[in-house]
């Protein structure tokens, strides 16, 4: 991973860090690129998603992949956990104090070196919830 004070933060990868911060939905790379065309209407999809690897290798963004769901992108690069909805894809933050002890115990017990963990919880969202409920 490249340290992120090394890449070179051509306008499109400013533009796409930029709109992705500006939001807390965890946008797929269409509806970032949707996003993104209000300030640069003539940027592809293609190169939103080449522009968002590169971001996400370079420790800027996070890329959220979940087998079997279209990949979403968080702004927010500092450790956090999250709710997805098994129903509709959105993912949501979640907003609680991070389970350091959890490191620290699978450290010791398994031996390995623990550099951080990622938690996400699954469910339904209160949007699908009730939606189920009105049927």
């Amino acid at each position: 991973m490249e340290a992120p004070g090394k890449l070179r933060m051509t306008t499109q990868r400013q533009v796409i860090m930029e709109e992705l911060q500006s939001v807390k939905s965890h946008p797929t790379a269409g509806e970032l690129c949707q996003m993104v065309r209000r300030r640069l209407p003539r940027i592809s999809l293609g190169t939103v998603y080449r522009n968002l690897d590169i971001l996400s290798r370079a420790g800027f963004i996070q890329k959220l992949d979940v087998a079997g769901q279209e990949m979403r992108f968080d702004g927010n690069t500092m450790n956090h956990y999250h709710l997805r909805c098994l129903e509709c894809g959105r993912v949501f933050d979640v907003e609680m104090d991070l389970l350091d002890e959890v490191e620290e115990r699978l450290a010791r017990e398994s031996g390995f070196e623990v550099l951080g963990h990622r938690l996400e919880f699954v469910g339904r969202c209160e949007a699908c919830q009730g939606r189920a409920g009105s049927h």
